[in-house]
């Protein structure tokens, strides 16, 4: 069998997770700034904490541009104390509005209009903004066309030895980038959009375990919010590893055997010849 280039095996990880789970509804929130707060509060702790944190940010009504601007420090740094290393990201929060107000007037439709590459140089000069973050931002809540580089992403692509590990995030982003570029945007697993909603609906997503992946979300509105198809496809791809992740790529012991992708990886591609 011919082996894979970097670019193909990409290809056919997203292709098969993609047709095993179907769409993954990332990122779950109800509006631009929520998907904003949340990307700053998943910085070292889990989604399940974030959680945590917005539901008491939209309980007190804070979880909004003008919320956060006028909330005081030591009140926001209580809400978000669920987050971890809350002190720390209660600034970040106040430079990011801040930095809003200061260049875009509060806007955040001014400041997703401008150019990605410049736009991506400006978020990663404030306080506490790494790639994962900026990236995050631009695609999940202003639909840029950028891929998202996460642990799962580096572990999954070392493993498959699609990149080495001392690749830089940029060089993982490039080639995810190149590969996805042409990739075709493939329906809900073996159902129209409905029938999946009437899954989601009743739980059965849940019951069926693996079978939508163990990080699919319900719809909301920036799930559903529109985009251009090659952001569409960097957002189900991240999605989808981030559900190999939790479910099969397990940092501790990987579960390969069980993982959609188990005939992918080297080691099995060399026991077939």
């Amino acid at each position: 069998m011919t082996k894979l280039s970097a670019e193909e095996h990409v290809v056919a990880i997203y292709s098969s997770l993609a047709r095993a789970w179907g769409r993954q509804h990332w990122w779950p929130a109800n509006s631009r700034f929520e998907v904003i707060v949340g990307a700053y509060l998943t910085q070292n702790t889990s989604w399940r904490n974030v959680e945590i944190a917005l539901r008491e940010l939209r309980t007190a009504r804070v979880l909004s541009v003008e919320g956060i601007r006028n909330i005081s420090v030591s009140r926001l740094e209580r809400l978000i104390r669920s987050s971890g290393y809350f002190r720390q990201k209660a600034r970040k929060l106040k430079t990011f509005v801040n930095f809003l107000d200061q260049n875009y007037g509060g806007s955040l439709s001014r400041m997703f209009a401008q150019p990605t590459a410049e736009l991506r140089e400006q978020l990663l000069s404030l306080n506490g903004v790494g790639p994962e973050t900026a990236d995050s931002i631009l695609l999940y809540a202003g639909q840029h066309p950028i891929f998202v580089v996460d642990a799962y992403t580096r572990r999954m692509a070392v493993r498959h030895g699609i990149l080495s590990e001392d690749a830089s995030y940029e060089d993982f982003r490039g080639l995810f980038e190149r590969a996805l570029n042409h990739a075709e945007l493939l329906p809900y697993r073996g159902a129209d959009a409905r029938d999946y909603m009437v899954r989601i609906e009743t739980g059965a997503h849940a019951r069926a375990g693996s079978a939508t992946g163990s990080a699919a979300h319900r719809p909301s509105r920036m799930s559903l919010a529109k985009r251009t198809p090659l952001a569409q496809v960097f957002n189900e791809m991240h999605g989808l590893i981030v559900s190999a992740g939790k479910q099969f790529c397990l940092k501790s012991k990987a579960q390969c055997e069980q993982c959609p992708l188990g005939s992918m990886l080297p080691s099995a591609e060399m026991s077939r010849n």
